[in-house]
C-alpha cells in the first residue's frame, strides 16, 4: 500500500500480513496500535461475511461487549488493488468519520486497515424488511448522499468507469481450462459482454438521477443495526464514490434476496409498495421535505433501471474474481446468477413506459 493513501493523523505500520499466517502479522500491527495490550490476553473473532477480504476483531475480554476497546483488522484479498482505489478508500472513510458516518481508522498497514468496531448485528433477509430498521437505513443513506467531497474531486458517476475497469481485467482466456469452458458456455466471450455493456450504457447514460456521494456496495453485511441504541451504521467503504442516487438504492434492494450464494431467492426482492415506502422515507430526509408522489414514482422508475446496472457490474466483478481470487467461493456461479437476472429483467424494465 502506498503512503499516499494516508490521511493526516493516520498511522502507517510497515507490516504485510501473510495469508497463511495472519495472526503473527496481526500481533505485529497491534504492537503499534495498542502497545499496552498483553499478547497473551488478546482474543480474535473471524468474521466471514466478506468474500474478498478477511475481517478479524481483536479484543481483550472473553467476549465483545458494549463499550469495549475492539480493533477490526481488515486484510485485503489477493490483487484487490486492481479493483479498488485504496487511496480514495482511506480518504473517504476519514472524511465520513468526521461527519459521524464511518468508523475511525486507527492505522494502515501494507495490505489492510485497522479501524473502529461498531457494535451491533449485521442485517439479514428478515431484519432488512423490518420497517423500523428500513427507515433508519433509508435515512442514513440520505444523510450520506448529502455529503460533499472536496472540490478537487470530480462529481462524476463511478459506474461506467468501474464496469470498464472490471471488463478490462477479465482474461481473454482463463488460466484454468475448466474455468474457460464454463465462462464460454455461460457468457460467450469478453467481446459479447463488452457489446452488452455499451448497449446498457447507451440506455442509461442520460438518466436524470442526481449524482451523489454513494456507498455503492450496501449489501446486508455492510449494515450494522444496534438495537440498544436504535441506530444503523454503514461499514466497508471500498467502493464509495460519487455515483447515481438510484444506483445506490437499487444496489441495496438487489441484496434483499439472500446473504449467501446458496440462499439467493428472488421472491424476496422488495415489492413496488415496499420500494415506494422506502424511497418516500429516503426522499423525506434527502429533500428535507415531504416528497410528492410524482417525485417518489420518478425515483422508483430510475431504481428499476439502475437495478440492471447493479446486476451487470457485480456480475462482471465476479468474473474478475473468478480468475484472481484465492478465496473458497464459487465466483463463477455468482456471476451466472447476477448476469442471468440482468438478462431476464432488461427487456421488461426497458419496455415499461417512462
Amino acid at each position: 500500500m502506498s503512503l499516499a493513501c494516508l490521511a493526516a493523523g493516520d498511522i502507517f505500520i510497515p507490516v504485510e500480513i501473510e495469508e497463511g499466517d495472519i495472526y503473527t502479522g496481526i500481533y505485529k500491527v497491534l504492537q503499534t496500535i495498542r502497545p499496552a495490550w498483553p499478547p497473551e490476553r488478546i482474543n480474535f473473532k473471524l468474521f466471514t461475511d466478506g468474500i474478498t477480504n478477511k475481517l478479524i476483531a481483536c479484543y481483550l475480554n472473553n467476549e465483545i461487549g458494549e463499550g469495549d476497546d475492539v480493533m477490526l483488522v481488515r486484510i485485503y484479498g489477493n490483487k484487490t488493488d486492481l479493483l479498488i482505489d485504496r487511496t480514495a478508500e482511506v480518504r473517504n472513510i476519514t472524511t465520513l468519520n468526521v461527519l459521524g458516518l464511518a468508523p475511525k481508522i486507527y492505522g494502515v498497514f501494507k495490505n489492510g486497515l485497522v479501524y473502529e468496531y461498531f457494535p451491533g448485528e449485521t442485517l439479514n433477509v428478515n431484519s432488512v424488511v423490518d420497517t423500523k430498521i428500513a427507515t433508519k437505513v433509508a435515512q442514513q443513506m440520505a444523510k450520506m448522499h448529502k455529503v460533499q467531497l472536496s472540490k478537487e474531486i470530480k462529481k462524476e458517476p463511478l459506474l461506467w468507469d468501474k464496469i470498464e475497469n472490471f471488463l478490462s481485467l477479465i482474461p481473454e482466456s482463463f488460466t484454468e481450462k475448466v474455468k474457460q469452458i464454463r465462462f464460454a458456455n455461460s457468457f460467450g466471450s469478453v467481446t459479447r459482454l463488452r457489446i452488452e455493456f455499451e448497449r446498457l450504457k447507451l440506455r442509461l447514460i442520460n438518466i436524470e438521477s442526481p449524482i451523489v456521494f454513494a456507498h455503492n456496495d450496501l449489501l446486508l453485511g455492510n449494515v450494522i443495526y444496534n438495537e440498544s441504541k436504535g441506530t444503523v451504521s454503514f461499514i466497508d467503504y471500498e467502493y464509495a464514490a460519487y455515483n447515481y442516487q438510484a444506483f445506490d438504492i437499487a444496489n441495496h434492494f438487489n441484496e434483499y434476496v439472500g446473504l449467501s450464494i446458496d440462499d439467493i431467492d428472488y421472491s424476496r426482492y422488495p415489492s413496488k409498495d415496499y420500494q415506494m415506502f422506502w424511497i418516500r422515507t429516503y426522499l423525506s430526509d434527502y429533500l428535507s421535505k415531504d416528497p410528492s408522489e410524482t417525485e417518489v414514482e420518478k425515483v422508483f422508475k430510475e431504481v428499476q433501471q439502475m437495478s440492471l446496472a447493479s446486476h451487470f457490474m457485480w456480475g462482471i466483478w465476479s468474473l474478475v474474481q473468478y480468475e484472481l481470487s484465492q478465496i473458497d467461493f464459487d465466483f463463477g456461479k455468482y456471476a451466472e446468477i447476477r448476469l442471468k437476472r440482468y438478462y431476464e429483467q432488461k427487456d421488461k424494465i426497458f419496455s415499461e413506459p417512462k
